[in-house]
């Protein structure tokens, strides 16, 4: 059971997440000073309580052909969460593949994917070892967390998706790690999936660390930052002998691309999402440590050969057009290097990292311009 203490620290953390996302004027405590009292604690789980079921009825599905469904699946022999959500079963279906690893989306992207759910009924699914499906099972299936596993999961996932919402094939977007489980998927299984889109796309495990280092050196020599070039000479060119190097990537990758904001604001959004609770965000933080230290270590061999050049499905990358976690560079190299019956790398302006989530609209469009169709034409 948690202490008071750190059930006060994790509050503090969350004002301080919410304070950055909604920009609250003349709010200058900082996390460590704020303490809040047992009477604080009630007076901010009423108002979290009253927000999140606000949205609770603006993110209700009330068409008459909708769907809006979590539940626990039987996946590779374990119980795993998804949630299927959508205004129109007649829509193809898109799986979302999260990133991370163990960076569950459930918990905050609501409002983020509730336009797309006027277009496709949107699938995300807690991975093994993250979020709700680690709830589940706790921490005693870490052996079983592997990257191969994982694609398998996908697949009984889609054989799943296709049996239970009645539909011959469906999409996959994959997102950063779920970029590599969704690669692998298409590869092995295309009689299952329309088409296939990465976005954060892993395309060169090898190299992508030097690449977006040296991308990284680019652009602060571009916008002037001495700040960002003494720490990355500092730590200079990758590999690292510890992950202080790639701390500092990460960093002024996230600094860059403005996604520092971002990631803490998805706190208060899981905070205030419907269905959820403070354990959802607990469950996310135990998910990432813990699929992190499992899968880290696998993803550092393989390059554009041994994940896969040939595909018998249509291919598309979707990336920020100033990606500093997964080379930009890299991906548009490798889809050019990809042989698939219709291919396309489509840059998304301003974004980066996490342009399917800060850059959207811009994302939805082209999905629908661009991979819907392939789902529709197939059932007139």
């Amino acid at each position: 059971m948690r202490t008071e203490k750190c059930r006060r620290n994790a509050l503090s953390a969350i004002v301080y997440a919410l304070i950055l996302f909604c920009s609250i004027p003349g709010a200058t405590q900082t996390a460590a000073q704020a303490q809040p009292s047992d009477a604080d604690y009630r007076k901010f789980n009423e108002l979290i309580s009253s927000i999140r079921a606000r949205n609770t009825r603006q993110y209700a599905i009330t068409s008459p052909k909708g769907i809006d469904e979590g539940q626990y699946v039987t996946i590779g022999g374990i119980e795993q969460w998804i949630t299927i959500r959508g205004w129109d079963r007649d829509n193809p279906v898109l799986l979302f593949l999260h990133g991370g690893p163990g960076d569950v989306t459930n918990p905050w992207s609501f409002g983020i994917f509730a336009p797309w759910e006027k277009q496709f009924t949107v699938v995300q699914w807690d991975q093994r070892g993250a979020g709700r499906t680690l709830r589940k099972n706790g921490p005693s299936i870490a052996p079983t967390i592997t990257v191969d596993r994982m694609m398998q999961d996908g697949i009984e996932l889609s054989e799943y998706l296709r049996k239970h919402l009645g539909k011959e094939k469906i999409v996959i977007v994959g997102h950063s790690f779920g970029s590599r489980l969704g690669i692998g998927m298409a590869r092995a299984r295309p009689d299952l999936f329309y088409a296939y889109v990465g976005t954060g796309q892993i395309a060169d495990e090898v190299r992508n660390y030097s690449f977006t280092y040296d991308a990284l050196l680019k652009k602060a020599q571009a916008v002037g930052n001495q700040q960002a070039l003494d720490e990355l000479k500092l730590v200079g060119p990758p590999p690292y002998k510890s992950g202080d190097g790639y701390r500092v990537q990460w960093r002024w990758a996230n600094t860059f691309e403005g996604a520092d904001q971002f990631l803490a604001g998805t706190l208060g959004l899981a905070l205030v999402a419907p269905g959820n609770s403070v354990q959802d965000i607990n469950d996310s933080g135990d998910g990432e440590m813990l699929s992190a230290e499992r899968l880290v270590p696998q993803l550092k061999s393989k390059g554009p050969k041994e994940l896969g050049l040939e595909f018998s499905i249509p291919m598309f990358i979707f990336q920020g057009e100033e990606d500093f976690t997964a080379s930009t560079l890299l991906a548009q190299q490798y889809e050019e290097a990809m042989k698939a019956p219709q291919k396309a790398f489509v840059p998304i302006r301003g974004g980066g990292h996490f342009a399917v989530f800060m850059k959207s609209d811009q994302f939805l469009k082209e999905l629908v311009t661009r991979v819907r169709p392939l789902a529709t034409k197939q059932v007139r």
